[in-house]
This record gives structure tokens, sequence and C-alpha cells, in this order.
């Protein structure tokens, strides 16, 4: 599909305004990479960072152990309670996965394939980041999605992530995955239904719509959000979602023994940026990812995808 009907398709979808103010943010965001400023928005487009990552960890013999570390991806389980969750969807198991980053090396698609490939599931989540890039080409991408996808079992529910472009959004779908863009699709098992919403990236694009993205939700029905980044567990949790599922901070990606992170690129008090944790009467689960960014390491803080036993309760 050429660009241009790309971006038709997209506007159809979405609607002019939307479509050229995140391409537009997009477009500027690839000059300053391009031109290798300095003064970019995040850090992993320090062009010189991972260049200086790596050497440090050559230097104190930790660059083999790490790159190793990141292929070495675990499978989590994790029980999400829910007070008003209809019996029907008791044992209900959504496959997370997150942060895949699939164009950092060669062999990361095969790697989360073969890991996910044998897993029992009813469903399964992306919480976005699937490039490594913030810029540039999104073929490399899409070839390792859909060594990912070709494994996974439908109902495939999806949201973009700050290095995310929206010309991916069809080309995923081809793929069988749903993106939800501020938007929610309902799940039935039998007479009883949930719905499972979506909003596109807070972080980079501020492009989400926590109130559009539940517009549908019925009263006294559970609603999941996905959120590629768990910063706005505020706004989710004051909306009225049961749960909310993110990815974004890697878990820090290099930490501390114990998996104290050095760092966390999110917004968000320390115990929301890895793991299960509570706010107010939402659950929520930041999942560490199951790739990697900036360098292709990780220390004390292994790869993970995810399997959510929903519970009513």
């Amino acid at each position: 599909m050429h660009d241009r009907d790309i971006v038709a398709a997209l506007e159809a979808r979405f609607g002019r305004t939307y479509v050229a103010r995140r391409l537009a943010i997009e477009s500027r965001h690839a000059l300053r990479v391009q031109n290798r400023s300095r003064n970019l928005y995040h850090p992993e487009n320090w062009y010189r960072l991972p260049g200086v990552i790596a050497a440090c960890l050559k230097a104190v013999g930790l660059y083999g152990r790490a790159r190793r570390n990141a292929r070495r991806i675990v499978v989590r389980e994790n029980a999400l309670r829910l007070a008003q969750l209809p019996q029907g969807f008791d044992g209900y198991t959504l496959l997370h996965l997150t942060d895949l980053h699939v164009d950092i090396n060669a062999t990361i698609a095969h790697d989360i394939a073969a890991v996910v490939r044998d897993l029992e599931y009813d469903a399964c989540v992306l919480t976005g980041d699937y490039r490594a890039a913030t810029a540039g080409p999104i073929e490399p991408t899409l070839d390792g999605m859909r060594r990912i996808c070709a494994v996974l079992r439908e109902p495939i529910y999806a949201v973009l992530g700050n290095h995310d472009s929206l010309r991916m959004l069809p080309a995923l779908e081809a793929m069988g995955v749903h993106v939800l863009v501020n938007a929610s699709a309902e799940i039935r098992r039998g007479t009883a239904s949930m719905r499972i919403a979506g909003i596109d990236d807070a972080h980079f694009f501020a492009a989400d719509d926590i109130a559009a993205a539940r517009a549908e939700v019925g009263d006294g029905q559970v609603a999941l959000l996905l959120s590629h980044t768990p910063e706005v567990y505020r706004e989710a949790a004051a909306a009225g979602f049961a749960a909310m599922l993110s990815g974004h901070t890697h878990g820090g990606q290099i930490c501390l023994p114990g998996g104290i992170p050095i760092i966390l690129d999110a917004s968000l008090p320390r115990r929301l940026g890895r793991g299960a944790w509570r706010f107010g009467t939402m659950q929520g689960y930041t999942s560490v990812g199951a790739g990697t960014s900036i360098v292709d390491v990780r220390i004390n803080c292994p790869p993970e995808v995810t399997l959510h036993r929903l519970r009513a309760g």
C-alpha cells in the first residue's frame, strides 16, 4: 500500500485533524533524528548513548552476560481479581506482550515467537513499542511483527507506543491485530460481556483520549484499559477502569541487584514501574517487556511475557 493510500485510509477512520496532528509530530521528530540533534526529547534518541552504555558494560566485564540476559524471556503469571467480573469470565486468560522492539536485532522476533507459540490463553493484548527506532522505515518492524503474529491466536488487541508510527496500523490490522485508538472492543462469553479499551500513546505523542476509549462501556460493565505507558494511572482509575495493562518502562532494563531500576523513563511512583500494583480500586500491571531499547542488554531485569488470569470477586 502506498503512503498516500495509507494516509487516506487513516483519515477515513480517525478524521483528518487527528491524523494530520500525529503524523506532523512524527515528521518533526524524524527530522531531529536525521539531524542528530543533541536535545532530543527521548534519551533513546541520543545517538551516542548506545555506544557509551555498551562501552561501560564491556569495561566492567558485563556486556556478554547482559546480551545473553536479553534473550532469556520468561513467562510470568498474574491474577487480576475484579469485583464485578461476570462469572463467565472467571479464569479468562490474556497473553500480554509489550515493548517488543523487533528491529533491534535479527533474532528477537524469532525468540518471542518461540516463547509464546505453545502458551494457552483466550486473547492476546499488545501494549505498544513494536519498533526499536523512533523514526525511519517501518518495514523491518512489520516483518518482525508478521513472524510473531503468525503464532498468536486471535483475538489480538493492541495499542501503539511512543516508538510506533501511525502508518504501521493498516499493516498490523492485516495481520489480524485489532488496534484500539481511543476506542474499545466488546468480548462476549455466552451472555456475559466485558470490554477492552485502548488509548493512543500518552507519553510522547499526547494522543490519548480516555473518555473516548470508555465511551461505549456500559453501566456496570467491566472494562480493562490498554495503555502503552502507565503514566495515565490516575486518569484511568478516575474513569472507572477495573484494570490497566501497560509497558514502556522496561522495568529499568539495567537494574541494581533486586531489580531496582537505575532509571525509569516515566513520570510515576516507582512502585508502578514494574509488575502488579493497585491504585484505588483499579488494578494495574506494568510489564518489563520482551525486547530491549537503546542498547540490546538487560541486567537484573529479565524480559518477559505475561499471562493475566481474570478472577471474579
